[in-house]
C-alpha cells in the first residue's frame, strides 16, 4: 500500500478523515532531547524500583528527571528547534 494513495473514512459525525496526512513524527532536536532525557529518568526510577523501599528518594529523582525532560523539550520547541521550527534547515531529507 502506497502512502501517496488518498484513503478517506467517514466518521459517525460526517467528518472525512484523511489517513495519509503528514503526522509530524517529531523528528526534531527538541523531540529527541525530550525523549532521551525522559528515558534516562525512567531508567533511574526503574533501578530504584528494583532496589526497593530504601531507594524511594532515587525513584522520586527519576520522576523529576522525566519532568525536566518534558520542560526541556517544550523550551526547545519554543526556541525554534521543534518540527518546522525557525532554527532548523529543512533540506527535504
Amino acid at each position: 500500500m502506497s502512502n501517496k494513495t488518498a484513503t478517506q473514512t467517514n466518521t459517525a459525525g460526517g467528518e472525512v478523515v484523511v489517513h495519509n496526512g503528514d503526522l509530524g513524527h517529531g523528528n526534531s532536536p527538541a523531540a529527541w532531547t525530550c525523549v532521551v532525557v525522559m528515558l534516562i529518568g525512567a531508567l533511574i526510577s526503574s533501578v530504584a524500583f528494583v532496589i526497593g523501599v530504601d531507594a524511594t528518594v532515587l525513584f522520586i529523582v527519576g520522576l523529576g528527571v522525566m519532568v525536566v525532560g518534558l520542560i526541556v523539550g517544550l523550551a526547545m520547541r519554543a526556541a525554534g528547534y521543534g518540527v518546522g521550527g525557525s532554527k532548523l534547515k529543512n533540506t527535504g531529507h
